[in-house]
């Protein structure tokens, strides 16, 4: 089964246009205030609207409160909630209360930080494996950073999963021969700038995933 994409952080109309176009499986809304790509309700809702049927809504968030989950759900007409700095008693909360598809991302640096994955079985539905930023980073990804592949080698995933962390146009067919992995997730990638999507290189990343 041919690999899926998930292009994160749009935040205009003509670049969201460009990930349905390309045929990306996922698009995800960020509502993180840190981040150059968070948004309000009313500019989500404008984006929701022109996401079709077949393409799903992930919501991305920061250890978030109930109060904005229901708000960013609602305005941006989520289907999957992205769940970063969450810990797993959380996140199957989240889960059992929106009764919405949740992701939990595992950030990774080295091979030990992947034990933390196991603790979401029964807590999430997806895994996002990322790169684990510096000590102090204002955003927990989204940085164009990259952790080593090799980490997954062998490891027996407890979920669904996910790939992330410093993917572009350029390496993301290698990503997916490397690691197997059916579902991949990218932003700063097929950015010009931090927070601003060019359409031509999220084309460009959605041709290479198809090739893989």
């Amino acid at each position: 089964m041919p690999a899926t994409a998930k292009i994160c952080g749009l935040s205009t109309p003509e670049t969201l246009d460009a990930a349905v176009a390309g045929g990306a499986s996922h698009v995800g809304l960020v509502f993180f205030p840190p981040s150059p790509r968070d948004l309000s309700f009313d500019r989500a809702a404008g984006l929701a609207g022109r996401v079709p049927s077949h393409v799903a809504r992930v919501g991305v968030f920061v250890d978030p409160d109930d109060a904005l989950l229901d708000q960013a759900a609602a305005a941006g007409r989520l289907q999957a909630l992205q769940l970063h700095s969450t810990s797993p008693d959380r996140v199957a909360a989240i889960r059992a209360r929106t009764r919405l598809e949740t992701w939990a991302a595992v950030p990774i640096r080295t091979r030990t930080d992947l034990d933390g994955a196991r603790a979401f079985a029964g807590a999430a539905d997806r895994l996002l494996y990322d790169a684990k930023t510096p000590p102090g980073s204002a955003l927990p990804g989204g940085m164009g950073l990259r952790f080593d592949w090799a980490l997954l080698d062998g490891f027996r995933h407890p979920l669904p999963w996910a790939l992330s962390g410093g993917l572009d146009p350029a390496n993301v067919a290698e990503a997916i021969r490397r690691t197997g992995a059916k579902l991949v997730d990218v932003s700063s990638g097929v950015e010009t700038a931090p927070g601003i999507k060019d359409a031509w290189k999220i084309a460009t990343f959605l041709k290479a995933v198809r090739a893989a």
